[in-house]
C-alpha cells in the first residue's frame, strides 16, 4: 500500500494515509480562541448554565478552570500533560497560553494554543439582596416576665455570630443586615430563613427558652398571585435563671442547669435531682426571696440539727443528713425563707 498524499510505500497507514501525513494534519486539542466567563464582582461566584456556583474563588483560578472546561483532547492521546499559563491581563481579558504534550500513535506530540478568557462582571442574586439589606426572618430575643441581662445578650450574640459564620459557607444570606435594640429585647434581622432557624436552634440548645414563629404578609408575587411572607421567630428566655428558686408540684427547688432540652432542678428538702422537659415550663413558678440569710446552729444531736430563725430567733429543728452532720454548734448556715418555711442552701 502507498500513501496517496506523499507516495510513501510499505509504511503504517492511518485512515487511508501514512502515519506521518496523518500526524501532520492531526489536532491533539480543541479549545475556543475566545472564552467568556461571567462572575459576580462581589463574591466571584461564576454563572454556569443559568446558575451561580463556586463563590470566593480567586480570579486566576476562575480563568484556569475556564480553560480546563473548554479543552477537548483527542481520543488518540495517551500520557497527556497540559500546561496552562496566564501571559498577561489586558483589562478584563486574560491572554493565555495552553500547551498539551501527549503520545499519539506511539509518537511524542506537542500542540500549543493562545486563547483569550474575557471576564464579564455582574452581580449574583444573593449579593444583590445583601447590598439591598434583604432579610427573610427576624429573631426576637426576649426574656419571660423580666428584662434581658447584658451577659445574656452577649452570650446570645456570640452564638448568633458563630452560627452565621458557619452557615455562610453554604448560605450567602447568612448575615445580619440590621439589629434593633429595644427596651423589651433585641431584634436580629437575618437574610436567610434557613439560617435564622439554625441560629434559633443553637440559641435554644445553649440558653433554653420557648420558640414561637409568626409569619407576616409583606407583599404579593405578581407572577403567581401568592403572598410573600417574612417570619418573625421569638425566642423567650425563661423567667428564672440558674440558682433561682422555684416551686413545682408544691415543692421548692433550686435551678441547677438550663439547656434546650431540660430544666435541671434540685429539691431543697430531699436534695434529689429532677429534670423537667420544656413542656412543663408553665407549671414552674419562680419564687421571690429577700436573699440568702445566715442562721446560727444552737444544738446538734444524732437525729436533728437546731438553728435559730434569722428573723425572730425562734428555734427550728432540721432532720439530720450527711451534709448537716458536717456543721457544729456555733457555726452559721445559709438559709432562705419561702412562705414562712426555712430551707437550707448548700
Amino acid at each position: 500500500m502507498f500513501c496517496p498524499e506523499c507516495g510513501a510505500t510499505d509504511v503504517e497507514m492511518v485512515d487511508g494515509i501514512c502515519k506521518n501525513c496523518y500526524l501532520k494534519k492531526f489536532q491533539l486539542m480543541e479549545i475556543p480562541e475566545n472564552i467568556t466567563v461571567t462572575i459576580c464582582k462581589h463574591c466571584n461566584a461564576k454563572l454556569e448554565e443559568g446558575k451561580w456556583k463556586d463563590e470566593y474563588i480567586p480570579e486566576d483560578e476562575i480563568i484556569y478552570r475556564a480553560l480546563e472546561n473548554n479543552i477537548k483532547l483527542s481520543d488518540l492521546a495517551e500520557n497527556e500533560e497540559i500546561e496552562l499559563e496566564i501571559d498577561q491581563m489586558r483589562g478584563t481579558i486574560a491572554e493565555c497560553y495552553v500547551e498539551a504534550v501527549a503520545t499519539v500513535l506511539g509518537e511524542d506530540f506537542v500542540e500549543t494554543h493562545t486563547p483569550n478568557v474575557k471576564i464579564n462582571y455582574s452581580v449574583c442574586p444573593d449579593c444583590s439582596k445583601r447590598n439591598a439589606g434583604y432579610y427573610e426572618a427576624v429573631i426576637q430575643l426576649r426574656a419571660d416576665d423580666r428584662q434581658l441581662k447584658e451577659e445574656e445578650i452577649q452570650k446570645a450574640e456570640e452564638i448568633i455570630n458563630r452560627t452565621l459564620n458557619k452557615q455562610y459557607k453554604k448560605d450567602k444570606l447568612a448575615y445580619i443586615p440590621q439589629v434593633a435594640r429595644l427596651k423589651e429585647g433585641n431584634d436580629y434581622y437575618i437574610g436567610s430563613l434557613k439560617s435564622a432557624k439554625k441560629v434559633v436552634e443553637h440559641l435554644k440548645d445553649e440558653l433554653g427558652g420557648k420558640i414561637k414563629e409568626s409569619p407576616r404578609l409583606i407583599s404579593e408575587d405578581k407572577s403567581t398571585g401568592k403572598g410573600l411572607y417574612r417570619i418573625w421567630i421569638s425566642l423567650r428566655l425563661p423567667k428564672f435563671e440558674i440558682d433561682d428558686f422555684v416551686r413545682y408540684n408544691k415543692k421548692i427547688y433550686q435551678i441547677n442547669a438550663i439547656d434546650g432540652k431540660r430544666i435541671q432542678l434540685n429539691d431543697l428538702e430531699s436534695q434529689e435531682k429532677l429534670a423537667l422537659k420544656w413542656r412543663e415550663y408553665d407549671s414552674i413558678e419562680k419564687q421571690n426571696i429577700n436573699g440568702i440569710q445566715k442562721a446560727i446552729i444552737t444544738a446538734k444531736s444524732p437525729k436533728e440539727l437546731q438553728i435559730l430563725d434569722p428573723d425572730d430567733y425562734s428555734p427550728i429543728d432540721l432532720e439530720m443528713n450527711d451534709k448537716l452532720n458536717e456543721y457544729n454548734i456555733g457555726e452559721e448556715i445559709d438559709v432562705i425563707k419561702i412562705d414562712g418555711r426555712i430551707f437550707v442552701i448548700w
